[in-house]
């Protein structure tokens, strides 16, 4: 970890000011549309609703997000660094059937943030009918979405600077309108007693009940945030800053409250009246709707940029056909994925259209951020065991955090026809993308034959001496999956000796290997054959971009310094002047060949896998590799054994 994140994982102003710009983006703009949610379309204002919504609201924030997040998820940190990712790569090892939450939960966050810019941005923007009820919102929400997209490959980090103060602005201007009407109505206070939550649910059928708590879930929709943006922040600021940020949205939904109750028994149009905006002065109206379009903005840039580290760790985790990253910018972790971004931008598109208004949305909001908690609340679970927590305070964890998510879940699953299957079906297509991307490696593993190295130590060493064969290159770089320096591919093998026999003067076995801590970059080195045959075992985190190009010359040239190898060439008129011998690196692309050894269900992922392949970017580049040095060797799989054959010869 750099001594910049070091410094941000202190609890400091600076840290505090930051976490305020990162984090709450998502969480922090649900007072725009939760009450709009509760009250519901065309329904009369009701003091009971009104109360136990609150209560709902202040509960599930206590619950939800201050004890299962900032108090316990947020003790799972991987070298300072959180997120459902991380949160797996600490327990994987556990047991592999983890992988399905992982990837559920991953799925369900990406799902996520095509759904949160286009609400939370159309929230605000539909303040203002207040003021100028004909304007067509739509438009205006497209316009905005599309330039976020767009400005996304420039890099963010000048304008990340401002979104702390602006952000600490739009906390403290919600705190205050919602103290601007609580001393209107004092007593609404005891909306925060547990019994108005009870008594709301209780006094409704179960239907309605559920349909009330799939609104009140709303108010805690950017909970996973908090964990996700650990590394960018620190447990202590987030600690600090959400006793602030907790605060000012109960004050706002307070202040709501009471502008409801004040309009008990009346049918309103809560899109043209939303109460978010009529608590505040008409003065201020169009410096409130300008403050919460920004502040929507933010929101949405967290949800894209938290979308490219998801997407940038599953790759690295082989969990995600390889695809093109880039660095807009010197500002640590800061991604660009252009793929990512313009589906994620076709998407937000797609959701504006197909719903056009965030009363609509609010349907297809919420359930796929529901299958995410329930991931997280079982990869925690593993992680408190790993941690030797006693079990029955595991158990009581997950029981409770089951229930109380469980019953979030089925309320939000009332919402499936409404607007639901729209994120729902986006999560089961990333889920079918990652899983099959993931099974299909292992079923290429499971034909990858390994072979002792030790047995062509001698005959790598003479066809190394021998002056009859043409010389490949000077120096002979092979990427190879063997875990142990003891083996090697079979295919690497017939590569060197069988198919164009390749002499060189040293042979490099590369191997990587993805660590569970997320800034590990080690490696290690072992001189298999003196001058002949060097294996180097690159150990790097699953947040480290695997520049191999880069990191095995900056190995090369530690070996040369230390006298540990000697690089320059072989033929003499070259050697006399001390000129570095060439580089060829090669990499073996093994093709699955057709057999019928596979089932149906493995054929389907090969099959899936085949196209995959076709979008994503090649093993070379995906490592980082100069294309001018690389030689691209096709290998058949074979998945029937030769033996098993019957032929006939004809006489």
């Amino acid at each position: 970890m750099s001594s910049h994140n070091k410094d941000l994982q202190k609890l400091t102003a600076a840290g505090l000011l930051i976490s305020l710009g990162i984090i709450y983006g998502d969480i922090g703009t649900s007072p725009l549309y939760v009450f709009k949610a509760i009250i519901g379309e065309g329904h009369a204002i009701n003091e009971g609703v009104v109360l136990g919504g609150v209560s709902c609201i202040f509960w599930t924030l206590t619950l939800q997000t201050t004890i299962k997040y900032v108090m316990i998820t947020l003790q799972a940190d991987n070298k300072g660094e959180g997120g459902i990712f991380s949160l797996f790569s600490l327990v994987r090892r556990r047991a592999k059937w983890l992988i399905i939450p992982a990837i559920v939960g991953g799925c369900a966050l990406l799902a996520d943030g095509i759904i949160t810019p286009p609400i939370t941005i159309s929230s605000a923007i539909e303040g203002l009918h207040s003021k100028y009820p004909g304007v067509p919102t739509m438009y205006v929400v497209l316009a905005i979405i599309v330039g976020l997209f767009f400005i996304q490959q420039f890099g963010t980090s000048l304008v990340g600077k401002a979104f702390g103060p602006i952000m600490f602005l739009w906390f403290s201007m919600m705190g205050v309108l919602g103290i601007g009407f609580i001393v209107q109505m004092p007593s609404i206070l005891k909306a925060l007693n547990p019994y108005y939550a009870y008594d709301l649910l209780a006094s409704h059928g179960t239907h309605a009940a559920f349909g009330i708590l799939g609104a009140v879930f709303l108010c805690t929709t950017g909970a996973e945030a908090l964990y996700s943006d650990l590394g960018h922040c620190g447990r202590s600021n987030i600690r600090i800053s959400w006793i602030f940020v907790k605060t000012c949205l109960i004050l706002n939904y307070l202040g709501q409250a009471v502008w409801l109750m004040q309009h008990e028994g009346q049918v309103l149009d809560l899109n043209k009246m939303n109460p978010f905006y009529q608590i505040m002065p008409p003065w201020f109206l169009i410096f409130g709707i300008g403050i919460a379009t920004v502040a929507a903005v933010i929101a949405s840039q967290a949800l894209i940029s938290g979308s490219y580290t998801l997407i940038a760790e599953a790759v690295r985790l082989n969990l995600w056909p390889k695809v093109k990253i880039n660095y807009p910018s010197e500002q640590k972790g800061q991604l660009y994925v252009p793929s990512i971004n313009w589906i994620m931008c076709a998407g937000c598109i797609g959701v504006v259209c197909l719903f056009q208004e965030s009363a609509k949305m609010e349907a297809a909001y919420g359930l796929s951020i529901t299958v995410a908690m329930l991931m997280t609340t079982i990869l925690v679970s593993k992680f408190l065991k790993r941690r030797k927590v006693p079990s029955y305070l595991i158990n009581l964890f997950l029981v409770v955090y089951l229930l109380v998510e469980g019953t979030f879940l089925s309320g939000n699953l009332g919402k499936f026809v409404d607007g639901g299957w729209f994120t729902l079906s986006i999560g089961a297509l990333l889920f079918g993308v990652m899983w099959s991307w993931h099974t299909a490696r292992r079923i290429r593993n499971r034909y990858v034959k390994f072979v002792e190295i030790e047995d062509y130590y001698e005959v790598l060493k003479e066809l190394s001496d021998d002056e009859t064969v043409p010389k490949y290159a000077s120096q002979l770089v092979y990427l190879t999956s063997a875990n142990f320096n003891s083996e090697i591919e079979s295919k690497i093998i017939y590569s060197i000796l069988q198919k164009q026999p390749k002499r060189a003067d040293v042979y490099w076995l590369v191997h990587v290997d993805v660590m569970d801590e997320p800034y590990t970059r080690d490696y290690e080195v072992d001189f298999l054959v003196p001058n002949k045959l060097i294996r180097i075992d690159f150990k790097l985190g699953f947040r480290v971009e695997q520049q191999i190009n880069l990191l095995f010359r900056k190995v090369v040239e530690d070996l040369v310094k230390k006298g540990e190898v000697d690089i320059t060439s072989r033929y003499k008129s070259l050697n006399q002047r001390k000129i570095v011998g060439d580089f060829r690196f090669v990499v073996i692309e093994k093709v699955l060949s057709r057999s019928h050894n596979l089932s149906l269900y493995e054929r389907i992922i090969m099959a899936v896998h085949t196209q995959l392949k076709k979008v994503s970017i090649s093993e070379e580049r995906g490592f980082g590799l100069d294309l001018s040095f690389v030689t691209v060797e096709k290998v058949p799989l074979m998945l029937a054994d030769p033996e098993t054959v019957v032929i006939n010869r004809v006489i």
